[in-house]
């Protein structure tokens, strides 16, 4: 009994920091991060991302790669997390992400005026949805619909709120999906 206290007591100190948490950040060319008192901002062609330090994590940069490591004494809530922001902000600021979305119905369009989305869906007016700042949306089709921008939550976000102004209904398939979605068609009832 008393070895197996104390093997597990090793393997917990060994075990402290998750999977993910230990991996290494490469930072692209033309990718600045910045530890700050507070923040952590990472600077790239596609903008500026910032993220409050989370508790008992410190950011180490070297040679262009950013490592994550806790503070003694600490469990390992935040290392996966906060290692997850970092890579997330770090490909925003250089590749930037994007979700597309498709339009399913008869007579469902979607257009640009100036910073604005036009949708025709169905309903007796069309659906205006401005784009917040930092995200950019085009309409390379009348059916489609790309969200653009440097902020994965941000992008996401808008794309679901687009998504619910009429989310796709489970016997015709029609509403705004996204591109690639798999619905799961029901059976009408039969009189």
């Amino acid at each position: 009994r008393v070895w197996a206290a104390k093997s597990s007591a090793k393997w917990h100190k060994e075990s402290i920091m998750s999977r993910v948490a230990k991996q290494p950040i490469t930072l692209p060319k033309g990718v600045e991060l910045v530890v700050g008192a507070e923040n952590i901002s990472v600077k790239g062609p596609k903008g500026t991302l910032t993220v409050h330090h989370l508790p008992g994590v410190s950011v180490a940069v070297d040679n262009g790669v950013a490592t994550i490591s806790l503070a003694e004494g600490t469990d390992d809530m935040f290392g996966g997390t906060a290692r997850a922001l970092l890579a997330n902000m770090v490909k925003g600021v250089s590749d930037g992400y994007e979700r597309k979305l498709e339009l399913v119905g008869v007579g469902y369009r979607a257009s640009m005026a100036g910073k604005s989305l036009n949708l025709s869906l169905g309903f007796s007016h069309p659906v205006v949805f401005d784009a917040p700042e930092g995200i950019s949306i085009e309409t390379p089709t009348q059916t489609e619909v790309l969200i653009k921008g440097s902020d994965k939550q941000r992008v996401g976000q808008v794309a679901a709120k687009i998504r619910g102004f009429r989310p796709p209904e489970p016997y015709k398939g029609k509403g705004v999906r996204y591109a690639g979605e798999k619905i799961t068609m029901k059976e009408a009832k039969k009189a």
